[in-house]
C-alpha cells in the first residue's frame, strides 16, 4: 500500500468524498454520516498519544499541500486532530444505522451487546499492557487518504484479531444488522477527498506522495494504546460517548 505503484494504481479510482458537503463559495461543511465504531479515545483525549497526533498534523498540512500543488485548495478536506483516531472495529453507520434505528430500542440493545463482548476481551489471551502499532507510510483508500499502520509484535496482532472476532462473530450484534463490511486495514485518517480535478496528472502526484513519504523511513513513529470504546458519531469530525459507555482497557 505504501510503494509508488499502489500509489500511481489507486489515483486511477479516487472519488469525491460524500462525506463532506462543497458550497459554492468554497465553504465545506460535514455531512450527516451517524454511526458506532468502537475506536481508541479520539484526537487530544488520548494523552498517550498526544505527540505523535501532533507530529500527525505537521505530516497532514504536507500532504495537503502535495495536493494543492496538484489541482485545487479543496481537492482535500483535512480532518481536526480532535478527530484522529485508530478504528479496532467499524460496527454500523449511515443508511445502515439509519434503518436499523427505526427500532427505539436499537442503540440500547447495541451498547448493551459490545459492553457484553469488552468484557469477555478483558480476558482473552494474550493478555497485554497495551497494543503496539508504527506508521509505514501514506495509504489512499477511494475517497480519503491517511497513514498505514503495522502491529509492532505478535500480540498486538492476535489482540487485535481476537477482539474483531468476538465482535464480527457474535450471533446477537449480526440479528441487529453488525457484521464485517471488508478486512481489517491498521490506519489513521488524515483527509478526505474533495473536488477531484479533472487534469490531474497521476504520475507526478504519486511521485510526490512517495517522496514525502520517504521521511518515514528515517524516522521511528510508534503508536500505541491501552484503551479503546464505544463511539458514536454523527459526522467524520465528532466522536463521543457517555461515562457509562463500554470500553475495554487492557492489563498486561
Amino acid at each position: 500500500m505504501t510503494l509508488p505503484t499502489a500509489y500511481r494504481a489507486q489515483l486511477e479510482f479516487i472519488q469525491q468524498s460524500p462525506k463532506f458537503i462543497h458550497h459554492p463559495d468554497g465553504k465545506v461543511d460535514t455531512a450527516y454520516f451517524p454511526g458506532y465504531s468502537i475506536v481508541t479515545p479520539p484526537g487530544l483525549e488520548d494523552a498517550q498519544n498526544r505527540g505523535m497526533y501532533e507530529k500527525m498534523q505537521e505530516y497532514q498540512q504536507k500532504i495537503k499541500l502535495v495536493f494543492e500543488q496538484a489541482g485545487h485548495d479543496d481537492f482535500i478536506v483535512p480532518v481536526t486532530i480532535d478527530s484522529f483516531h485508530f478504528t479496532v472495529a467499524d460496527l454500523i453507520w449511515h443508511t445502515a444505522f439509519l434503518d436499523a434505528n427505526q427500532d427505539p430500542e436499537f442503540e440500547t440493545k447495541l451498547r448493551s451487546l459490545i459492553g457484553e463482548i469488552l468484557q469477555d476481551c478483558q480476558d482473552l489471551e494474550p493478555q497485554i499492557a497495551q497494543m503496539r502499532w508504527q506508521v509505514i507510510g501514506i495509504m489512499l483508500r477511494t475517497r480519503a487518504i491517511g497513514v498505514c499502520l503495522a502491529p509492532s509484535d505478535a500480540e498486538t496482532y492476535k489482540k487485535t484479531l481476537e477482539i474483531r472476532r468476538k465482535v464480527y462473530q457474535n450471533s446477537d450484534l449480526m440479528a441487529l444488522g453488525i457484521e464485517q463490511q471488508y478486512h481489517f486495514t491498521g490506519h489513521l485518517t488524515l483527509g478526505y477527498f474533495g473536488k477531484i480535478p479533472t487534469d490531474l496528472d497521476r504520475d507526478k502526484l504519486a511521485e510526490s506522495l512517495n517522496e514525502l513519504n520517504q521521511q518515514w523511513l528515517d524516522t521511528q513513529n510508534d503508536f500505541s494504546f491501552e484503551r479503546i470504546e464505544l463511539r458514536k458519531f454523527e459526522d467524520m469530525m465528532n466522536y463521543h460517548r457517555q461515562p457509562d459507555w463500554p470500553f475495554l482497557e487492557l492489563r498486561g
